[in-house]
């Protein structure tokens, strides 16, 4: 596996949303990403980082910029937390978990004191020609929306 870096092309994807309808990165060209990764669904942190970006998602929009979740959840298990938080998003179910390790957020992680393999917050932005314009790692959910929105603005020229 090749390491992702800023500046370098995204891997394409195929997954189904919370709907079933199969999503890939190519149909987005021409747009900016906000491909965003956690652990899983309707759990404290994610539900946080999921309606932060759903109340900022106006902004998102007014760029014309597409957001997508990833978890290794279940189509299903997407459907229930969508529905249950209003999210106006699409969420994508990496039950193969090869997107997930495409880009390299498949890792350790630790919860009182016991280690396990899981999805690592991370979230990558990626711009209408496809390249990674920014990685974020350790992405703190309340606070996640308003920074990605902010390298929005410093990327178009404050067109935000």
């Amino acid at each position: 596996m090749t390491a992702i870096h800023e500046g370098s092309p995204a891997p394409e994807f195929s997954l189904p949303d919370q709907d079933g309808a199969m999503h890939s990165l190519s149909e987005s060209r021409g747009t900016w990403v906000l491909l965003y990764f956690y652990p899983k669904d309707d759990t404290p942190g994610c539900t946080k980082e999921a309606c932060m970006i759903r109340d900022a998602f106006p902004d998102f929009s007014a760029v014309k910029a597409r957001v997508f979740g990833v978890s290794v959840d279940s189509v299903k298990s997407h459907k229930k937390f969508a529905e249950k938080y209003g999210l106006p998003f699409t969420l994508l179910a990496d039950t193969g978990k090869e997107t997930v390790h495409a880009y390299g957020v498949w890792g350790k992680k630790k919860m009182m004191g016991r280690e396990y393999e899981g999805t690592l917050r991370t979230s990558f932005l990626i711009d209408p020609e496809g390249t990674v314009a920014k990685i974020y790692r350790d992405v703190k959910p309340e606070i996640h929306a308003a920074e990605v929105l902010k390298d929005l603005r410093i990327f178009l020229g404050g067109a935000l």
